[in-house]
């Protein structure tokens, strides 16, 4: 039997970090062997602000994997995010080349090129170039044109930019924890490969994934990706508001957050009490639930409303029939899923991903288990579409043509390091 295909995912947040390994079994489909979670130091709003302190959390989350999945990883493929990424639609045209003028993998490449050639400042570099539609001959709506007829192809993309020195500094923290990059993904385009399904995306349907430093948006329309934004505020935020209304360290605002948080106070009783510890952790305080709850609730009501801000931009609510899907540690607050389809309108539900081999035994591990509780799949979204978005475009004899091209970005970051060490 040969040595089966490893893929690991990197999910770099700002409260957590999560490295998640993933053997591809004889099905070609996954099978999770490994997981590893640590607390996350050295970002801020997903942005590394430590090199120092970004690898070493990295370091100890990878260690706990590989222990885990009793294998070494040398390379994992790494989610970013960030108040500095940036998208837009872009449009590219050429001739198709050859006597027969048939499409060649040669044509898409180009007509990709040409869509690239957009405004950039110096510090700014393309993550993704990602192709909505092609056009062949005025043909819209082909998702595949290999091997098709036609003088003029043309193709519709959405592009991701983001701030050069935030990628270098994500990529060196990566390097320092002994660990070389496969490729930089969108942390939210990661998660929609493992909560989204394809008649979802079909349909029309936005993913709202609300983690600890930020709240990252992808919206589908008729298959492909139409709109991307990274909004500044999560779940830590949440935390703050917390800490500062009850007056308790941000430590114990994060327990009782998690504990005893609800993102509504409708269905709060007024009998229901909590403790609270103190800012001098000298004493605890009993404090009506409701009152936790009435702190909680306008933060999520922000969260939620500049969503809506952002969805209005991509146009009328008929667009995204299949509604929302909320993921991310903070959607986990009781009372989400209710607020959120009331602050946007549109029916919402829970993503989580549910249906790759081994990651529900692995996180029924009594490593992963806490006072009773286990862990949602929920924070594990990003991790498990990372190896996903692995599996699907890293295949060992892939072509050119992968309705997904990847910008040359990374192999010059690749040069620039190989050349600094």
């Amino acid at each position: 039997m040969g040595i089966r295909r490893i893929i690991t995912g990197l999910d770099i947040g700002t409260t957590k970090i999560c490295a998640m390994i993933a053997e591809v079994n004889s099905e070609d489909k996954l099978d999770i062997i490994g997981i590893g979670l640590s607390p996350s130091h050295g970002l801020r709003k997903g942005i590394v602000v430590d090199i120092d302190k970004t690898s070493n959390a990295i370091k100890q989350a990878v260690e706990k994997a590989e222990r885990m999945a009793g294998r070494q990883i040398d390379s994992a493929f790494v989610g970013i995010a960030g108040s500095h990424i940036s998208s837009l639609n872009s449009h590219g045209v050429v001739a198709v080349s050859g006597e027969e003028k048939e499409i060649k993998p040669s044509d898409i490449q180009r007509v990709m090129e040409a869509a690239k050639i957009i405004p950039l400042s110096a510090e700014e570099e393309i993550i993704h170039v990602l192709a909505r539609e092609f056009i062949v001959d005025g043909c819209p709506g082909i998702k595949d044109p290999l091997g098709m007829s036609g003088v003029r192809l043309e193709v519709e993309t959405h592009i991701v930019t983001g701030s050069t020195t935030s990628i270098q500094n994500l990529v060196k923290s990566v390097l320092r924890a002994g660990l070389d990059v496969d490729d930089i993904v969108l942390e939210p385009l990661a998660s929609s490969e493992s909560v989204l399904t394809e008649d979802e995306k079909e349909l029309g349907v936005a993913l709202v994934d609300v983690g600890g430093g930020t709240t990252d948006l992808i919206v589908f329309q008729e298959g492909s990706i139409t709109y991307t934004s990274v909004l500044p505020v999560g779940g830590n935020h949440v935390s703050n508001d917390i800490a500062v209304g009850l007056r308790t360290p941000i430590a114990e605002a994060e327990k009782i957050k998690i504990m005893a948080g609800s993102a509504t106070t409708k269905n709060i009783g007024d009998d229901e009490y909590i403790e609270v510890v103190s800012a001098s952790r000298k004493k605890k305080n009993k404090i009506p639930r409701k009152a936790l709850c009435e702190v909680i609730e306008p933060r999520m009501q922000e969260i939620f409303n500049l969503v809506k801000r952002e969805l209005d931009e991509v146009g009328p609510r008929d667009l995204t029939p299949a509604g929302v899907v909320l993921t991310g540690g903070a959607s986990l607050l009781e009372g989400a899923e209710e607020l959120a389809s009331e602050v946007i309108g549109l029916p919402v539900r829970l993503g989580e991903p549910d249906y790759v081999n081994g990651l529900t035994d692995v996180i029924d591990n009594p490593v992963y288990v806490k006072k009773g509780k286990q862990v949602p799949k929920a924070i594990f979204s990003t991790a498990v579409g990372l190896v996903e978005y692995g599996l699907k475009y890293d295949q060992p004899s892939r072509d050119n043509n992968r309705g997904e091209i990847v910008s040359d970005f990374f192999g010059k970051l690749k040069n620039w390091f190989n050349d600094f060490f």
